[in-house]
């Protein structure tokens, strides 16, 4: 008995002498990556949250569910677009689900909420959400965003609109919350620094139940209207032009996800000729892109727009980061470095690489409704490159100045 006690001592020792040289990368590697996810699924942001989800998942299962070597464990949260609860959420995947990295939240008023406690978990952030400060005056050196600030987008769309279009005279209509107001506000400044003027603001809530207060303060001689709407907002707004019959009266630049693919079942051919700017557009005519649009349609039977190409996006930078660091998450330093390197040349969205703050520079696209082959897309009709969200102002003039807000720059020109 003692002497096969004995032997067993000897090859206990003699196998963890193996593991402890051979085996332990494969034991890391064996060890999943715990990627937390925080998305909407109720309330009016949820058209974009499930789109979301899905964006995201398409990508992990094209890759059999593992990244670098490595499986992923994905840890879901709903936060309904409440930044109280997206704070609990995280603090939940953080602290009970010991999750590595994260992607998400939605919502610009819900990223702002955990900021801070990003900031102390130091945790690998990878944005949706498009809160300006985050990359901006505030920069969370936790985070990165492949998509866009609020504000990166309309600046060339008022662009647009000044000197393509030749519009003069326009009013802004948004949610009335940080992510509208910074819309807005960017269309504004440069809309009015190329000659335009801004003469007319509404901000109905987020949750209103009815448009029609707002569309009978509308202007009748405005020569375009953007509308910064998120999640079915958008359709909801077009749709009771439609029943007022106005929808042809109102000429309108959206905003990112006033138009965006993910409503087309619901606004239908109402939705025709309807111009919005984006950093994404399901029509972009790559291989990567056609992919994608392909599988969601037989996967989920959906048009992707943009929630769901952000999430794929974010998983495309989150793959090269792992990649980077050997598949090593657990070096959060390392990781967050290799995340702000990231230079991809073949998203769904195109090439994406990052400024010193952490936010996308990549392309925004003027779309504008077609119905092609019976079915509606945001067509590209141009296309601005290397869009950074300071614009065209430089990063030391842009941050010189306050935040894009409600209130800044100052609407001087209100009737």
């Amino acid at each position: 008995m003692k002497q096969m006690k004995r032997r067993t001592v000897l090859k206990g020792l003699a196998a963890g002498a193996s593991l402890a040289t051979l085996g332990a990368p494969a034991i890391a590697q064996a060890n999943p990556i715990r990627l937390g996810f925080l998305t909407v699924k109720t309330g009016p942001l949820a058209s974009g949250g499930i789109q979301m989800e899905q964006g995201l998942m398409l990508y992990l299962k094209n890759r059999g569910m593992k990244i670098a070597g490595r499986p992923v464990e994905v840890f879901t949260g709903d936060t309904g677009g409440s930044p109280a609860v997206t704070r609990t959420k995280l603090q939940e995947m953080v602290e009970r689900d010991k999750i590595h990295c994260m992607i998400g939240p939605l919502d610009t008023a819900s990223a702002l909420a955990v900021d801070d406690y990003i900031r102390s978990a130091e945790l690998p952030t990878m944005s949706v959400a498009a809160a300006d400060d985050m990359t901006q005056r505030h920069p969370n050196p936790w985070f990165v965003r492949g998509t866009s600030t609020s504000s990166q987008c309309s600046q060339p769309a008022a662009d647009y609109c000044a000197k393509t279009l030749g519009w003069k005279r326009m009013g802004t209509i948004a949610d009335d919350l940080a992510y509208g107001h910074e819309m807005c506000s960017g269309f504004l400044r440069v809309f009015e620094e190329n000659g335009g003027k801004i003469v007319q603001k509404l901000w109905p809530p987020l949750t209103v139940p009815d448009y029609g207060t707002y569309i009978a303060q509308l202007k009748t001689d405005l020569d375009g209207l953007f509308i910064g709407f998120a999640g079915s907002n958008g359709y909801r707004w077009v749709h009771q032009l439609t029943e007022y019959g106005l929808r042809d009266k109102v000429r309108m630049m959206g905003g990112m996800t006033a138009v965006d693919e993910s409503l087309f079942k619901a606004m239908g051919d109402e939705a025709v000729g309807l111009l919005s700017a984006s950093w994404y557009s399901a029509a972009l005519d790559t291989p990567t892109n056609r992919k994608f649009v392909e599988q969601m349609r037989k996967d989920y039977d959906v048009e992707p727009g943009f929630y769901a190409a952000a999430t794929n996006t974010e998983a495309s930078v989150f793959d090269a980061a792992c990649q980077a660091v050997d598949g090593k998450v657990e070096d959060k330093a390392a990781f967050m470095k290799a995340l702000r390197a990231t230079d991809i040349k073949d998203t769904v969205r195109g090439p994406v690489k990052f400024d010193d703050l952490g936010d996308a520079i990549a392309s925004v696209y003027i779309r504008r409704v077609d119905k092609v082959n019976g079915r509606l897309q945001n067509t590209v009709i141009h296309t601005y490159e290397n869009v950074s969200q300071f614009w065209t102002y430089g990063e030391k003039a842009f941050l010189a100045n306050p935040v894009y807000s409600r209130d800044y720059p100052p609407a001087t020109h209100l009737e």
